[in-house]
């Protein structure tokens, strides 16, 4: 579930932390509360499913300096980026800089509410993504080469007969290897041990 995610908000004015931080509770959302972009930084943890909501205008550093800090460190963390009128162009420049979208000011809580399910829900799917193409990867990882021989001709479309002829096998063996792919990678049909294979190695990628 998407608010299951903990939701980290960055802002200078503590109002403003405070009435997000009670809106976000009352919704059922997770959330913490820093008072600048420093303090994330240096305290922040969780953040797996979790979520960053930060106003754009802030002293010593701002939330698109925030959110190039964080992309700079390889961190993928959602950012939805508050704005005040006028900051639109600022706006684009941090989606540009890798928000997940921004919300101006003032907005009604439902909009807030709306955004951060989209943007939560969104991440959730790229983590679940990321997830499968892992475990695909672990699961190719553990067959011998010779079983990745065979796992490429299959994906390519070869019958068990040119595969043997290519790797100087009998169809037969070439049999055994397959049952023993399928076993290996958890799949209950061919369709599934390509799809693994795709999302496991970029050597299939873009293949006719």
């Amino acid at each position: 579930m998407t608010n299951d995610f903990l939701i980290h908000i960055v802002d200078d004015e503590e109002p403003v932390r405070q009435s997000l931080s009670f809106l976000l509770a009352a919704s059922g959302w997770r959330s913490r509360k820093y008072a600048s972009a420093a303090e994330f930084l240096d305290t922040a943890e969780d953040l797996e499913d979790a979520c960053l909501v930060t106003d754009l205008r802030m002293s010593e550093m701002n939330g698109i300096e925030l959110l190039q800090r964080l992309r700079k460190n390889g961190n993928t963390l959602p950012v939805i980026v508050v704005t005040g009128h006028g900051d639109v162009l600022a706006a684009v420049d941090a989606m540009k800089a890798g928000a997940s979208d921004f919300i101006e000011k003032p907005f009604s809580e439902e909009a807030m509410l709306a955004t951060l399910t989209r943007v939560c829900a969104a991440a959730q799917e790229k983590s679940q993504v990321r997830h499968q193409h892992q475990m695909a990867r672990e699961k190719l990882e553990s067959l011998s080469t010779r079983e990745r021989q065979v796992l490429d001709g299959v994906v390519n479309g070869l019958p068990n007969k040119s595969i043997a002829r290519n790797l100087g096998l009998s169809p037969r063996t070439v049999e055994v290897y397959r049952a023993t792919i399928m076993t290996k990678m958890h799949a209950h049909s061919l369709a599934e041990l390509v799809r693994m294979a795709v999302e496991g190695s970029d050597q299939y990628v873009g293949r006719d």
